[in-house]
């Protein structure tokens, strides 16, 4: 017995001391991405006008950088907010730890070379050689053709410096660790000709990482299989808890939908005034329908034109459920 215990306590002794390795190695070693391209942009104004469109209405990067108005539907950027950082994603909201939006304006990345900035969008790396958790869709952004990255990187270059400190995101553990795991080298994809609509519109949802609202995913945050833009995932509010709707081409889903009827859903809040959420259980969303209703009509038709090509699920969510009766429900 004295063997056996022995033997028992050197093969946890091992096992040990393999975690601790692997552990150690996951910390230091990784992300290993390389370092960042030698990467100086000298765009043109037509370069900077598309890094702006895209910015604004396709890859949305002025949405989670800025200060958003929650007192209005669908959280309008707030004026003299633009790239400023600072919005949070704590583990109220199901985040493993506590994450921040951080200052993209001239002022926050002042000491940034563009292949920093380059190498932080499409790795998910930063200047420091830091992981950043994906509520930043780099692993979307990777996808994407580099020059689209370049024109958004031109752009946000331009925009107005605002000083603003933000705090340091702090992951928990385990997500400490799995941090370092995720981000690896890309060389990016290539945009594909608009005239090729499914392709061009697969491409633009991609970047506008559709995918990560409108699909359900498991307890941890993983997308459930089988459930592509399927809809359902919950996301809480002040007034109550939003779900991201079906947009597959079921009849749960979007299938009822016309072309013009699904780009209307969005022109109409190009120029419409976002509504106020007056009452505790009002309605709000976390769409930002006023970013993406900026879009172009090609370019949303052809979004609409790739949707109606993956595979339709059934799945009828419920799109609001009021803080007062989730209440009562408890």
């Amino acid at each position: 017995m004295k063997k056996l215990g022995r033997i028992l306590a050197l093969l946890l002794g091992v096992v040990v001391l393999v975690v601790a390795a692997g552990l150690t190695y996951v910390k230091l070693a990784l992300p290993n991405v390389g370092p960042p391209p030698d990467l100086t942009l000298r765009p043109d104004s037509a370069q900077i006008a598309h890094g702006k469109y895209l910015a604004h209405h396709v890859a949305l990067c002025v949405d989670c950088h800025s200060t958003r108005d929650w007192a209005k539907v669908g959280g309008p950027m707030m004026a003299n907010t633009m790239g400023k950082g600072g919005e949070a994603f704590p583990p109220e909201l199901g985040f493993p730890g506590h994450f921040y939006a951080p200052n993209i304006t001239p002022a926050g990345l002042k000491d940034w070379t563009d292949g920093e900035i380059y190498r932080t969008i499409t790795t998910g790396v930063s200047r420091d050689g830091r992981a950043l958790f994906p509520v930043m869709p780099y692993l979307n952004y990777a996808q994407c053709d580099p020059q689209d990255m370049k024109d958004i990187i031109a752009y946000i270059r331009t925009i107005a410096p605002i000083e603003n400190a933000v705090p340091k995101s702090e992951p928990d553990f385990p997500m400490n660790f799995i941090l370092n795991t995720i981000p690896h080298p890309t060389e990016g994809g290539k945009r594909p000709d608009p005239a090729d609509e499914v392709a061009y519109g697969k491409y633009l949802i991609t970047m506008a990482s559709c995918g990560d609202c409108h699909t359900p995913v498991d307890d941890k945050a993983q997308p459930l299989a089988g459930m592509d833009y399927a809809g359902g995932r919950e996301f809480m509010m002040p007034t109550g808890t939003v779900r991201a709707m079906n947009i597959t081409p079921d009849p749960t889903g979007i299938k009822a939908m016309t072309r013009d009827a699904f780009i209307a859903r969005f022109k109409g809040h190009e120029k419409a005034d976002p509504i106020a959420v007056q009452g505790s259980d009002d309605f709000n969303s976390v769409m930002p329908w006023s970013m993406y209703a900026g879009m172009t009509e090609q370019d949303l038709g052809a979004i609409y034109a790739y949707l109606l090509t993956v595979k339709p699920v059934k799945n009828k969510v419920e799109r609001f459920t009021p803080k007062s009766k989730m209440v009562a429900m408890k």
